[in-house]
Order: C-alpha cells, then structure tokens, then sequence
C-alpha cells in the first residue's frame, strides 16, 4: 500500500502559477509510474501528466508547454509545475501511482492522493 500527501493547490489568477506537489510513502518500491489528473465539477476525471521510473513524461495536449512534471527520487516527491494557467485548468488534481508492466496497468498497484484544489480566476 502507499500512501500519497498533496499540497500546493489554491487560488491564483489566469496567467499564473502553482506547484502541487505528492509525498508518496509505504510500498512504493512496486511503483514505477507517477501522475496527476484532475477533475473539474460536472466532468470525468482526465489524465493531465505522467512521469516513469526511467523519466519519460507524458502529457494531456491541454497542459503542454504550460505544465511540468517531475519527481524527486530521493524525496519520492513527484511534483506538476503549472504556469500560465487559465479559468479552464479549475478542477481538483489528484496524485497517482501505479504500475505498467508490458504496456499493461496493474491497477491493484494504483494508489490516489485526496485531491487538493486548484482555482484559477478570470
């Protein structure tokens, strides 16, 4: 089981920028796949970037070039950069964790933080 803490949401204005960042912990030596997605009131949780063991990214088309992924192997801290965000980027980002194996999830892996909220005024 791993545990995940997020932090960094809140409100900011169109144009600007945040950082939320996810603490992982417990049995995150079977994990090799880190992510955020996020949920905006009346639509379906959407993949927003993920970042494996081996630092490949990935990205919605609706954050790239404005949002970064990373992580901090020796924090196990994965963190979403977001600038230049927009009213559209509302919704409340959640951390995930899971493995792929052979281009396969394994969702008995996958873990989900409590979300933590991110408001961006016009």
């Amino acid at each position: 089981q791993v545990q995940l803490v997020e932090s960094g949401g809140g409100l900011v204005q169109a144009g600007g920028s945040l950082r939320l960042s996810c603490a992982t912990s417990g049995s995150i030596f079977s994990i090799n796949t880190w992510g955020w997605y996020r949920q905006a009131p009346g639509k379906q949780r959407e993949l927003v970037a993920t970042i494996t063991t081996a630092g490949s990214t990935n990205y919605a088309d609706s954050v790239k070039g404005r949002f970064t992924i990373s992580r901090d192997n020796a924090k196990n801290t994965v963190y979403l950069q977001m600038n230049s965000l927009t009213p559209e980027d509302t919704a409340v980002y959640y951390c995930n964790v899971g493995r792929v194996q052979f281009g396969v999830r394994i969702h008995r892996y996958d873990s989900w933080g409590q979300g933590t909220q991110v408001t961006v005024s016009s």
